[in-house]
């Protein structure tokens, strides 16, 4: 049985380590641990003192030894290196007291192959004071422990890509939200939209069932959170508002099958920024039957959000005045004759002297003049109301529905206002020539932008007139 056992067996004789623990503990030796890691002499002291007595062919077989005799003439070979930790650690078991024990160890074939063998020691009944008889046998678990540290190294890995993944990565548990909608599935409710659209109380129960497992760094920067604890004491903080709209369609969409799903949403930083964030959710494979693991990757996009922002206000703004450009007049023009809006009052507002402040002051003189119209109408305008600025000095204002009596408000309205802009300002004050059309029954609105830009240039031309000196009579239209 010894020798055919498929694991690998030493009998050795201790007698000389139980001799020498003796010698040590009459000289004061207490902790045996301190003792042999204070000169590695004493472990060698150790080892010399054991005999091995007989090994079996498994232990043959595993070192890659011919026969006994090889094997013992290698045991410096054998065991080496790393296993010598491990030696004191069996040494200080047998000084404790214990008669058997079990370790994992390293040891080395004849050939230098390295072996993670489990341990396991036993000092045979009889021979309990004197160590005279102890059975050792090596079982290999080199594949075992590879696979392990193999498995270990996948773990860290995967921990690593979470932990710090640019990206803000939530791991979450949804099965209480599964449940609840598995429970409206089983009222007999098929229109899970126009469900949540009576019941938006469901909604925010789903919300709150929802647990979270884990989250990464980047999850805690991107919301301003000092550490787990407190981001999670504060999810109402960050889930609010307008985020309710697509986790309402998350739910829909769960409710359709859709375990992977993308979205763009709305979240909260602690200190009350508000964060664009791009949402992917996913439920991990083996977890689809309960949704007890879920993972939500949020990308912050608030910096592209603000850059199309702006992109879309250039396209339908002066960025000069702030105020609606050419493009956006044109489109509302067209929107309201489609509309058939009526009626709706046109006005056409020219800034007087512009070019001659360019001429005389340069063009930064005119374009601050520029903004001060800018300021003036986009103060006196109010929606539906909008107010363009169509050329270089030329604005037009749209007030559907608005009467000839409110259309003259307005003007007196601008009037104050540029009274007021003008004590503000040092240099040229505003001065704009008005000309003002109201839509009739079945006329084309650009037959009455025409007549009020007929008014305009009237009163631009009186103004020229009135003007002393002036060396553009006669081509006052060109300004």
């Amino acid at each position: 049985m010894f020798d055919l056992a498929p694991v690998s067996l030493w009998l050795e004789d201790f007698s000389g380590v139980a001799a020498l623990f003796a010698q040590w503990r009459a000289e004061g030796v207490s902790d045996l641990r301190a003792w042999l890691r204070a000169d590695r002499t004493r472990v060698a002291a150790c080892t010399r003192a054991i005999q091995v007595l007989r090994v079996n062919r498994r232990t043959l077989e595993l070192f890659g030894a011919a026969s006994q005799a090889e094997l013992l003439t290698g045991l410096g070979r054998i065991f080496r290196d790393d296993m010598l930790d491990h030696h004191v650690e069996e040494l200080a078991q047998l000084w404790s007291g214990a008669l058997s024990y079990a370790s994992q160890t390293v040891n080395y074939t004849l050939d230098g192959r390295r072996l993670d063998v489990a341990l396991q020691v036993r000092v045979l009944p009889g021979h309990e004071q004197d160590w005279g008889r102890v059975l050792f046998s090596l079982e290999d678990v080199t594949a075992r422990e590879q696979a392990r540290l193999a498995h270990q190294r996948s773990e860290q890995y995967a921990q690593g890509l979470f932990a710090h993944s640019p990206v803000s990565l939530w791991v979450e548990d949804f099965s209480a939200v599964k449940r609840l909608i598995d429970e409206v599935r089983r009222q007999g409710i098929t229109d899970f939209r126009v469900f949540t659209d009576v019941h938006p109380e469901f909604v925010e129960r789903c919300m709150a069932e929802i647990r979270v497992v884990d989250v990464n760094r980047q999850t805690l920067t991107m919301f301003r959170a000092p550490d787990p604890t407190t981001l999670l004491h504060h999810l109402g903080d960050i889930f609010r508002d307008e985020m309710r709209r697509p986790f309402t369609e998350q739910l829909i969409d769960l409710w359709d099958g859709k375990l992977y799903q993308q979205r763009e949403t709305v979240n909260y930083a602690l200190d009350g920024e508000m964060l664009h964030v791009h949402l992917q959710f996913a439920v991990l494979p083996g977890h689809e039957h309960d949704w007890s693991l879920v993972q939500v990757s949020l990308t912050d996009i608030t910096a592209r959000k603000k850059a199309e922002t702006y992109l879309e206000f250039l396209g339908k703004h002066d960025a000069l005045t702030k105020l609606r450009n050419r493009s956006f007049f044109d489109d509302e023009l067209n929107r309201l004759e489609r509309k058939a809006v009526q009626p709706v009052a046109l006005l056409i507002i020219d800034l007087n002297g512009l070019k001659q402040v360019n001429d005389e002051q340069g063009h930064r003189a005119g374009d601050a003049l520029l903004r001060r119209v800018g300021e003036v109408l986009g103060q006196a305008v109010e929606a539906p109301a909008t107010a363009s600025r169509i050329g270089g000095d030329e604005f037009a204002l749209l007030l559907p529905g608005a009467d000839q009596a409110a259309a003259e408000q307005l003007i007196g309205q601008i009037q104050g206002l540029v009274e007021i802009n003008n004590q503000y300002h040092a240099g040229l004050p505003l001065q704009f020539s008005v000309g003002l059309a109201i839509s009739r029954p079945g006329e084309r609105l650009e037959t009455a932008l025409h007549r009020a830009d007929k008014q305009m240039y009237a009163q631009k031309r009186v103004y020229y007139t009135s003007l002393p000196h002036d060396r553009r009579r006669g081509d006052e239209a060109a300004d």
